[in-house]
C-alpha cells in the first residue's frame, strides 16, 4: 500500500500562522498611496478583509485572495481548509461568493503529483458547497507547497459590512472558538489529543456563510474575521477603524478543547508572540487574565469565525439563530463596545 504524504512535514509554519507579522505589513502598506474613487466602497485605509467595488446602486463587487502552507497533513483537507479560510473575507463583509481561482505553489520534484490533484479537490468541494464556482487559476514550481485562492463576490452597497461599522453600546459576537494555531503546535508536538486536534480541524472546514447571512439579517455594521493577526489583532483593527475601544470578557470567549493545555505545556507558536507584540500598548490586560489566555487571545488562527459588533437589541436573537444552525461551532457574547478611549482594547 503507497504510503500517504503528511504536508506538515513540508513546512515550518503553516496556515495563517506564516503570514508576515502584523506591525511590518502595516509598516508597509502605510507607505503606500491610497487609491481614491467613489466607486471604490472599501480600501486599504480601514484594513478591511477585501476589496469592494460599487457597479450600481443594487451591486458591488467584493474581491479579495488568501493563501498559505499547509495546515495539515492530509492534502484535501489542506484543499478544504485553505478554501473556507478565503471564502472568508467575502462573507465577513456581508457578502455572498460568485466565482475563484485557485493559486498553488508546487513542487512536483518533491511532493507527489496526486497530492496537487487532491488539494485542488478539496478546494473545489469547499467553493461548490458555499454555491460558487472555480473557474480555473494559476501555478508556479515552489516549495514548501501553498494554496489558496482568489474570490469574487457580490453585496448590495446598501448591506455592506466593514471594520469600521461598530458603534458604543454594540455587543460583541464570536462565531467559532479560538486555539487553532495552538492546538496544530500540539500536534506537530504530540502535546495535544487526536480528538482535540480533529475537532479543530473540523471548526476550520466551517464555512462562515450562516454568520454571514444573520449578520445582514440583523442590520450588523461592523464585522470581521478572526485570521492569522488572531482575536486581539483583529479586533484591535476593527476597534481603530471604528474609532471606538472594545471591552472583551476573557473567561468568555470559547476555546477549542485541549487548547490551553497546549500552551500550558509550553508549546507557543512563534506567531503568537508575533501578534502580542503588535497589540502591544493598545491592549490591556486585568492582573486576573492568566498568562495562557493572554497569549491564546494572540493565538494565530486558521479560518477563524467572525467577530461581530450587534445592536444589544438584536444580539440574543442573532446568537440565538446561529447557534441553531451551527450548534457545533460555539458561538458566544464576549465583550462590548465602548467609547474610544485610550487602549483600544481592554481584557478583562
Amino acid at each position: 500500500m503507497k504510503e500517504k504524504f503528511d504536508l506538515l512535514s513540508t513546512i515550518e509554519y503553516g496556515g495563517c500562522s506564516a503570514k508576515l507579522p502584523a506591525g511590518l505589513l502595516s509598516e508597509v502598506l502605510g507607505k503606500l498611496p491610497l487609491v481614491k474613487d467613489p466607486r471604490l466602497l472599501v480600501d486599504l485605509e480601514t484594513h478591511d478583509d477585501a476589496g469592494v467595488y460599487k457597479l450600481n446602486e443594487e451591486t458591488a463587487l467584493i474581491f479579495t485572495t488568501d493563501f498559505f502552507p499547509p495546515i495539515c497533513s492530509d492534502a484535501y483537507e489542506f484543499g478544504e481548509i485553505s478554501a473556507a479560510n478565503a471564502l472568508s473575507d467575502i462573507y465577513a463583509m456581508g457578502g455572498t461568493p460568485l466565482m475563484a481561482l485557485n493559486l498553488m505553489m508546487f513542487s512536483q520534484e518533491r511532493i507527489p503529483l496526486d497530492v496537487f490533484g487532491q488539494i485542488l479537490e478539496g478546494g473545489q468541494a469547499k467553493v461548490r458547497e458555499a454555491g460558487a464556482l472555480v473557474a480555473g487559476g494559476h501555478t508556479i514550481d515552489d516549495h514548501p507547497p501553498k494554496y489558496g485562492l482568489a474570490v469574487v463576490g457580490t453585496v448590495h452597497p446598501d448591506h455592506l459590512i466593514t471594520n469600521a461599522g461598530a458603534r458604543p453600546n454594540d455587543v460583541l459576537l464570536l462565531t467559532k472558538a479560538i486555539g487553532t494555531g495552538a492546538l496544530v503546535s500540539g500536534q506537530k508536538n504530540g502535546l495535544c489529543s487526536e480528538g482535540d486536534y480533529r475537532l479543530a480541524l473540523e471548526q476550520m472546514k466551517q464555512l462562515n456563510r450562516h454568520a454571514s447571512a444573520l449578520a445582514v439579517k440583523y442590520h450588523v455594521r461592523g464585522m470581521t474575521d478572526i485570521t492569522g493577526f488572531a482575536l486581539a489583532g483583529h479586533a484591535m483593527k476593527m476597534a481603530e477603524a471604528s474609532r471606538v475601544s472594545f471591552r472583551i470578557h476573557s473567561l468568555q470567549v470559547p476555546l477549542l478543547p485541549g487548547a490551553y493545555q497546549v500552551f500550558e505545556k509550553g508549546s507557543i507558536p512563534g506567531a503568537t508572540f508575533r501578534n502580542l507584540e503588535f497589540t502591544g500598548e493598545q491592549a490591556h490586560f486585568a492582573r486576573s487574565v492568566d498568562y495562557n489566555i493572554k497569549m491564546l487571545l494572540h493565538d494565530a488562527q486558521t479560518s477563524g469565525g467572525l467577530l461581530l459588533a450587534v445592536n444589544p437589541d438584536h444580539a440574543a436573537s442573532l446568537l440565538s439563530d446561529l447557534n441553531r444552525l451551527d450548534p457545533e461551532i460555539s458561538a458566544m457574547e464576549i465583550g462590548e463596545v465602548i467609547p474610544e478611549s485610550p487602549r483600544r482594547l481592554y481584557f478583562e
